[in-house]
């Protein structure tokens, strides 16, 4: 009588650190007698533990909320740290593990990576899923086969899918069972604990930052619960005030995987098609599948990490000598109130309103003239929710150098989206506290106060002149207009 053979799978946790809505995680759970569920921190430059220091510090957080959610159904979260080939290799041999399942991720590093896995542990055929996102990249394409690049049609693509098959965005439930793998692992010479990892910076920075969050699954489904509740009704307008709650604050637990897109739609949509859908639960559905259309676009356009989408950049002037200037803004110190109130907002929270995020990136890279790519890389180091899809995308639209970008002639009035978004100032004086007395009518141009009470504030002289420099950007911009 033949014997079927003892399954004992690996289940590897990236991108997706939580029980529900887990594809890999189901389908391990149905195929094998044990599971071991396991996260490798992958030195690999732009893998997940090596996005920035603020993604480091919450993924220690996720990965803590991970391991009790487990604890809790049984089993243990197994850490290991090295060259993800050669970490599974080694437990594999260790374990007797025949099995391997995990969820796909979609960023040229991680899909290169992950192809050479696939290929060295092909004797145990992986079965890789969709645990991301509503629509895989090449799921929604254009007639003719070509991936989109303007948002509106893959908007009208996507909400057609999910329109025409609804059923595609029901979530998966947390498994009843996990099979748990034997006392074996136990000693295993690769386990670590979370705390060896060092995801957390000697300096406690971090303690005021993560003050403003809770982290987890379970995290997650309560904040949706509470944004669904009462301000997604007022979305459409709430959500470019800055010193109002009126957005969802989910983009870090999407990026950790802490919940995902299908668990929002779903909910959100609660039966509906997204036609029909409220003004202000339609315009959240949007950007949740503006998400997606990031990842759609680093899928097809692996170069945009770091390379203008409008080749016509790459031959653009930017300013000389700007090292004073991108501390400056770093630090929150260029003496334009709003764009300062967000530079120490993302310091202290780890997270920047969205309508500020544009804000301040049309000031770098065109009142200052400083490339996006820096701004790029200083939000990748200080996000939370610093998703390298999401990011390049923000950058490169705010630049008008990428894909549906913003013409590159928009320039943000930093006063104006001020008086407009924040008009009693209330954002900029909590984030500027050295302008708190100063009349709301002067509260974002401080220096337009007179001589004295201007001379009175601890508070820096703009960096530049904002209607020079416009001009300055549209005259190098002129200069590249016309070439290919």
């Amino acid at each position: 009588m033949e014997t079927t053979k003892h399954a004992i799978g690996i289940v590897w946790f990236r991108q997706d650190l939580r029980l529900s809505d887990n594809p890999a995680l189901t389908v391990a759970c149905r195929e094998c007698d044990q599971i071991i569920p396991l996260f490798i921190d992958d030195p690999r430059d732009q893998t997940l533990t090596q996005v920035g220091a603020a993604s480091r510090v919450w993924l220690h957080h996720s990965l803590h909320a991970l391991e009790q959610t487990l604890k809790g159904k049984g089993t243990d979260l197994f850490i290991a740290q090295g060259a993800s080939l050669d970490v599974l290799q080694s437990l594999i041999a260790e374990t007797g593990a025949n099995k391997i399942f995990w969820n796909r991720c979609y960023d040229p590093v991680t899909i290169e990576r992950d192809s050479q896995i696939k290929l060295a542990l092909s004797a145990l055929s992986p079965k890789t899923f969709n645990g991301l996102l509503v629509h895989e990249p090449w799921e929604n394409l254009k007639g003719d086969g070509t991936p989109y690049k303007v948002f509106t049609a893959y908007w009208r693509r996507a909400s057609a899918q999910i329109d025409e098959a609804p059923e595609s965005i029901k979530p998966l439930p947390v498994p009843r069972a996990i099979p748990v793998i034997d006392k074996r692992l136990d000693k295993s010479s690769l386990r670590l604990s979370i705390k060896q990892l060092q995801l957390l910076p000697q300096r406690d920075w971090y303690k005021s930052m993560m003050a403003s969050w809770k982290v987890g699954e379970k995290a997650a489904q309560a904040q949706l619960r509470k944004f669904l509740k009462a301000a997604v009704v007022d979305y459409t307008d709430a959500r470019n005030l800055p010193a109002v709650e009126g957005t969802s604050a989910l983009s870090p637990h999407l990026h950790f995987g802490e919940i995902t897109p299908k668990q929002v739609l779903y909910r959100l949509l609660d039966g509906n098609p997204t036609t029909r859908l409220p003004v202000g639960e339609l315009t959240f559905a949007k950007e949740i599948v503006w998400r997606e259309f990031a990842h759609n676009l680093i899928y097809h356009f692996p170069k945009m990490i770091d390379k203008p989408l409008d080749t016509r950049f790459e031959k653009f002037q930017w300013a000389d000598n700007t090292a004073d200037h991108l501390r400056a803004w770093q630090r929150g110190q260029t003496g334009v109130p709003i764009v300062d109130a967000g530079m120490r907002q993302l310091y202290a929270t780890g997270w920047m309103h969205n309508r500020v995020r544009m804000i301040v990136g049309s000031y770098l890279v065109k009142n200052l003239l400083i490339p996006w790519q820096e701004g790029e890389q200083w939000f990748r180091d200080t996000l939370v929710d610093a998703d390298l899809a999401s990011n390049a995308m923000g950058w490169q639209w705010v630049a008008g150098c990428g894909a549906d970008a913003a013409p590159y002639f928009r320039v943000f009035n930093p006063v104006l989206q001020g008086e407009k978004f924040d008009k009693q100032g209330e954002y900029v004086c909590y984030w500027v506290p050295e302008l708190e007395a100063v009349p709301r009518k002067y509260i974002h141009k401080p220096w337009e106060l007179d001589a004295q009470s201007r001379a009175a504030l601890d508070y820096p002289h703009p960096l530049v002149d904002l209607k020079v420099t416009r001009q300055r950007a549209l005259d190098s911009f002129s200069a590249i207009k016309g070439t290919k």
